[in-house]
């Protein structure tokens, strides 16, 4: 048995894929006999802490907006006996240097997942905040990495990928499966319930974007493709399902009614369960139009329900995707989103029920649950029998109270730089 701490800076669900990635692995992980717990920057109490089905500890409330934790390294430095291995997941916020700095002089080794939070895009998408993250880069993330055992990434493109934010870079990368689990529920009374909650769905041949609305996901693009391409077929129907954590859906929903398609859109907000499940089934294909997506739980989960998917080259996973067949891919331009739409609506039926069927394949292929936590289980007892590695002496931090009087101020001016990458996710 294995025991595996999981730590991120929030637990809360509308964070996207991280936490839904650690709460499949992490199951599908206990079922093969290991232990898996999350340790958290959020308050203790928080409501959704009870959603997760590992235990959770929250080691918040935080001093700033990069989530400084007086009670993180103390209580890690305390615990780490008690596992055989730590999962930084995400960078940019405080667990994962407080992780490199309580475990230092330690036998607990860590390991991280980036989420794609390495995504050149951001620095081309938001330079100023590129900048500021260079101010503790060499210091801080940076060691972070080099210091990890290995760090890992859920496709080789995303590997890629992260070599290309900041010249000074080492690590030691390892590309491991990721996924999610098969769907066992009743998709027929999930659809009905889908359906009963959003009637107007009813009948419909619905386009389905399932994730944050978040600029980096290409919403107005989806909604322009829209309006050019099926705003003349009425029998379309275009479905945003998901959390509006910027603000963007009233920009969006102007967008849309000075295109004439308003009526002809439906925001559902968050949707999670049978809810989930219900706008997949009710939907005949899934749309990901993003500027930049590390792997895309939700296009594994509607690659799994036979749900074609249309994405753009930026979707970390579009080569599984176009060498299996199981959708299209394109660039993300309008032109290309629109190139999406109307390459599918021209394929025959003959072919878009080909289109399914191999969707699901895909998804057995390379995005099953199972595989990704056998190959997360092989990383994790290679670095856990592995010799620990020796740290520079003058780089050990004598006490964790100094470590944290010390990063207070640092971090407070910095505290505006939050992560634009966590799913979603996803």
């Amino acid at each position: 048995m294995i025991k595996i701490l999981h730590t991120i800076s929030s637990a809360n669900p509308q964070g996207g894929g991280p936490i839904e990635g650690i709460n499949r692995l992490g199951t599908t992980l206990e079922t093969m006999g290991h232990r898996v717990e999350i340790a958290s920057l959020d308050p203790p109490g928080a409501p959704f802490l009870g959603q997760s089905p590992l235990t959770i500890h929250p080691l918040g409330p935080t001093l700033s907006g990069y989530g400084l934790s007086t009670r993180f390294i103390p209580w890690l430095r305390a615990n780490c006996h008690r596992y055989d291995a730590v999962i930084v997941n995400g960078i940019w916020q405080f667990h994962s240097l407080g992780v490199r700095l309580a475990l230092r002089n330690t036998r607990t080794p860590y390991v991280v997942f980036t989420h794609g939070m390495l995504d050149p895009w951001f620095k081309k998408r938001y330079p100023l905040k590129h900048l500021k993250k260079w101010m503790y880069w060499p210091w801080a993330e940076y060691r972070v990495l080099r210091d990890a055992r290995a760090v890992l990434f859920t496709c080789e493109e995303e590997r890629v990928l992260a070599r290309q934010s900041f010249w000074l870079y080492r690590c030691n990368e390892v590309v491991v499966g990721y996924g999610t689990n098969r769907p066992t529920v009743d998709f027929e009374a999930c659809r009905k319930e889908f359906l009963f909650r959003f009637p107007e769905l009813q009948g419909k041949r619905v386009a389905l974007f399932l994730g944050r609305i978040h600029p980096k996901k290409g919403c107005d693009l989806l909604i322009k493709a829209f309006a050019k391409v099926l705003a003349s077929d009425p029998s379309w129907h275009l479905v945003f399902a998901g959390p509006d954590q910027t603000g963007w859906q009233k920009k969006l929903a102007r967008i849309a009614k000075s295109l004439g398609v308003a009526s002809r859109i439906t925001w559902t907000g968050m949707v999670s369960g049978a809810m989930k499940w219900g706008a997949i089934q009710s939907s005949e294909v899934f749309v990901l139009p993003s500027h930049q997506e590390n792997f895309g739980i939700a296009v594994a989960e509607a690659l799994a329900a036979g749900l074609p998917a249309l994405v753009t080259n930026k979707v970390n996973i579009w080569r599984e995707i176009e060498a299996s067949g199981a959708g299209l891919v394109a660039g993300d331009s309008l032109n290309g989103v629109c190139s999406l739409l109307q390459t599918y609506t021209e394929l025959s039926p003959g072919a878009k029920s080909k289109m399914r069927g191999r969707a699901q394949q895909c998804f057995e292929e390379n995005f099953e649950i199972k595989k990704a936590a056998q190959s997360l289980h092989k990383i994790l007892v290679d670095v856990i029998e592995a010799k620990p590695q020796n740290f520079p002496r003058e780089e050990r931090p004598s006490s964790s109270s100094s470590i944290l009087q010390g990063l207070s101020g640092k971090f407070r001016q910095a505290a505006d730089v939050k992560p634009e990458s966590s799913r979603a996710s996803d």
